[in-house]
């Protein structure tokens, strides 16, 4: 297990980890965690289990008599091991698509949240104002536009579901059919930008960055909704603020060009027209908790039997995952 005892007890639920150490020799690391400890703990092990804070794996540790596969109870694996190591190292298994489950959570929360005007009544009813002049919206039949088919596009879509939206979905990895069959109509960016809300699900790449540009943002209708748990770079910051500093869409940001955000431009705070929140939308409580066991199991499955459960990592996806 290289990663510090406070991050085991964040990923491992206590009914997992007692379960895992009644049937496999587990080696729970000692803080310090660097390169010497994951080193030790790699040495005779099966499988390697890391998570936020384990230090990059050296190719090295996965030489003969090395770790069969890497479970990273956490999300992208891009700063933990090599390209080269992807490919024909180890198997890889990432807790990925179990945090995009709460990261659907969280956009389904944030739309709803936005559409209802939930944060404008808390305000004017703190401030002793009954009913203001202001309705909400409903979710249901509205045309959400997805930009992104990852794993967290797809939990959200699946959330959707119960609201009958018109779903449409940008990606030019996916078919008409993989869209279909995600409930949702393969669409050009521009008419998804176009939709009432819009959610942006895609990974960090060259590809990716100011993809949803100022004539894009500039498309989207008056009232709109642009919500964004992916990567700040990907929308253009500038066209961004100005949009919702005009009061024409508005925003719910979890993401920022730079982070730990500790100040924000006044068009996102001086009134409400955006929702802030500290890059959390795949972070909960069970969630976390889940992560290791979902790893670990698919890990133990794959050796014992080959079988590729919905952690494992594609190496043939390994440049376009986030």
């Amino acid at each position: 297990m290289a990663m510090t005892p406070e991050r085991a007890t964040d990923v491992f639920d206590p009914a997992t980890r007692a379960a895992l150490e009644a049937q496999h020799e587990v080696i729970w690391a000692q803080a310090p965690l660097d390169e010497d400890e994951v080193r030790s703990l790699a040495a005779g092990a099966d499988i390697l289990v890391t998570s936020w804070g384990t230090p990059p794996l050296p190719a090295d540790v996965f030489a003969e008599g090395g770790p069969r596969a890497v479970a990273h109870a956490a999300g992208t694996m891009k700063n933990l091991v090599t390209v080269e190591l992807a490919d024909g190292g180890p198997a890889l298994f990432s807790a990925a698509s179990r945090i995009a489950w709460s990261v659907g959570e969280y956009c389904l929360a944030t739309t709803l949240t936005m559409l209802r005007r939930v944060r404008e009544y808390d305000a004017s009813t703190r401030a002793g104002a009954w009913r203001p002049e202001v309705r909400g919206r409903e979710l249901r039949g509205r045309r959400v536009g997805i930009v992104g088919g990852s794993s967290t596009a797809r939990a959200f879509l699946a959330m959707l579901a119960p609201f009958q939206v018109e779903a449409l979905i940008y990606d030019p990895f996916l078919t008409t059919d993989a869209a279909a069959g995600l409930g949702a109509q393969l669409a050009p960016l521009a008419e998804v930008m176009a939709a009432d809300i819009v959610s942006i699900h895609v990974p960090d790449l060259p590809s990716t960055r100011g993809m949803t540009d100022a004539d894009l943002l500039a498309a989207m209708p008056d009232g709109g909704l642009l919500i964004n748990s992916a990567r700040a770079l990907a929308v253009d910051q500038d066209a961004l603020l100005r949009e919702v500093g005009s009061g024409r869409i508005r925003a719910a940001l979890d993401v920022f060009p730079a982070e730990p955000a500790t100040s924000f431009p006044q068009s996102l705070t001086d009134d409400h027209g955006s929702l802030l929140t500290p890059h959390i939308a795949g972070d909960t409580l069970e969630g976390h908790q889940a992560l290791g066991g979902y790893v670990v199991g698919d890990a133990l499955a794959y050796l014992d039997t080959g079988v590729r459960g919905p952690s494992y990592v594609d190496p043939a996806n390994w440049s376009i995952s986030a």
